[in-house]
């Protein structure tokens, strides 16, 4: 926040020629891509030749999670959460918004700061699409901005009032899940499949008649149903890389992010046998997982992986 204030006041600090009267009457930025400081600070701006739309909001605000529906994030205007437009007397550029120490150059000819309203933040996923099997990754969030009610001092004693005033969209790109697993799937004492590569993990508390040491009849599977207690599907990306041998001991892995199964999908196993070893290969269908209010699908069909067992 002191930052903020910092560049603020630098920028009108060196703001030090005058072209006579300014006189601005709306703030336009309908065709401007929302742009951010990145690690630099937790600014989001608009920038359109001599102009800026600034946004000071904490960074948490930004979740990786979608809104739920008619329910957007509400931030009060305020000196935590701020919206500030400037007017330059030449072309600014994001060096004027992010340095620590702008450039000299362009000056601040006029400032608004925004004494009162609300700013509204509706988050979505953004997935893409495998066509070959509609499988589908979380790729980012797209945050949806605007102001309610909102009222800017001008500075000269003037203020501007818009009922409602659309920031715009910022899309925070994101790494999707890797779900980089092998399919060769083993199961602890306790009856849990899975399956694990790296930090990651993909668990499933099976119903045992689905993995009955018995072979299954062809183009018979079993069949069953993903569930919250029986056939519940678990997937957990860890922070740290999990030791593989220890898996069925602990819980101590530390987890960065937890994804359910939604109940409903399918679960087909189909068993084979060579001599008393008994491959029972288990495929899932139309299965998604989910997490708070967001969700993704693993596809028409997905090949969780093949689990040996022995009478």
């Amino acid at each position: 926040m002191k930052r903020f204030f910092g560049i603020l006041t630098c920028l009108i600090v060196f703001s030090a020629c005058d072209d006579g009267d300014l006189v601005i009457d709306t703030i336009d930025f309908d065709e401007v891509t929302t742009s951010s400081c990145g690690d630099a600070n937790n600014l989001l701006f608009k920038l359109k030749e001599g102009e800026a739309l600034i946004l000071n909001v904490p960074t948490e605000t930004f979740k990786e999670e979608a809104t739920p529906p008619n329910d957007p994030i509400r931030l009060n205007v305020s000196s935590q959460n701020q919206v500030v437009y400037n007017f330059y007397d030449g072309k600014v550029s994001s060096n004027n918004i992010c340095d620590l120490i702008p450039p000299s150059t362009p000056n601040v000819k006029n400032q608004w700061k925004a004494d009162s309203g609300v700013i509204e933040v509706t988050t979505v996923t953004v997935k893409s699409l495998d066509e070959t099997n509609n499988s589908t990754k979380i790729t980012g969030y797209k945050h949806n901005i605007i102001f309610k009610n909102i009222t800017f001092g001008k500075g000269d004693g003037t203020t501007q009032f818009y009922e409602s005033f659309v920031f715009g969209d910022y899309l925070k790109n994101i790494t999707p899940l890797p779900l980089a697993f092998d399919q060769k799937l083993s199961i602890c004492n306790t009856g849990l499949v899975y399956e694990t590569s790296a930090s990651e993990s993909l668990t499933l508390t099976i119903d045992p008649l689905l993995i009955d040491n018995s072979n299954t009849p062809i183009g018979q599977p079993r069949v069953g149903t993903i569930g919250l207690l029986k056939n519940k599907l678990v997937y957990r990306l860890y922070t740290n890389v999990i030791s593989v041998d220890k898996f069925c001991e602990t819980t101590d892995f530390a987890v960065k992010e937890e994804w359910l199964g939604v109940a409903g999908g399918t679960i087909e196993v189909t068993t084979t046998s060579i001599g008393n070893v008994f491959t029972h290969v288990i495929v899932f269908k139309n299965v998604s997982l989910a997490k708070g209010n967001n969700n993704f699908r693993l596809g028409d069909t997905y090949k969780y992986g093949e689990l040996q067992t022995h009478p």
